[in-house]
């Protein structure tokens, strides 16, 4: 991932929002929290640029991926959802899951609102 250049394009369309790079030193997912679980705790979107999420689920949450550029590779419960611009899909609680793309560009909205707590790596 150039992450230099998708940090670049995401301080340009959303400026002054946070800007989370996963793992830190060579990213494979960078996340910009939009709309905040602090300012609203019923919800909470991000746009997340993806090339390989890891693994995980929630206990409360269900997460609603919708693809803005690219193409993306959704597993739910190691099934393969193929995802176009426009389309997006819904995961319910305690599915393990995790995505794919080649920087793709993906609005995440989380109901109720991401937390750390309720994001549980497997």
């Amino acid at each position: 991932m150039d992450s230099k250049k998708v940090i670049f394009e995401i301080k340009k369309l959303y400026p002054g929002k946070t800007i989370v790079k996963i793992p830190e030193n060579n990213p494979t997912e960078i996340i910009c929290e939009i709309e905040p679980t602090k300012n609203h705790s019923n919800y909470s979107v991000a746009i997340a640029v993806i090339n390989k999420s890891k693994s995980h689920k929630h206990i409360k949450s269900t997460e609603t991926y919708e693809v803005i550029k690219g193409e993306l590779n959704l597993f739910v419960e190691n099934k393969k959802i193929i995802l176009k611009k426009g389309e997006e899909y819904s995961v319910i609680p305690n599915k393990v899951h995790w995505a794919e793309g080649k920087e793709t560009w993906v609005k995440v909205t989380s109901t109720p609102g991401w937390t750390i707590k309720d994001h549980l790596l497997s």
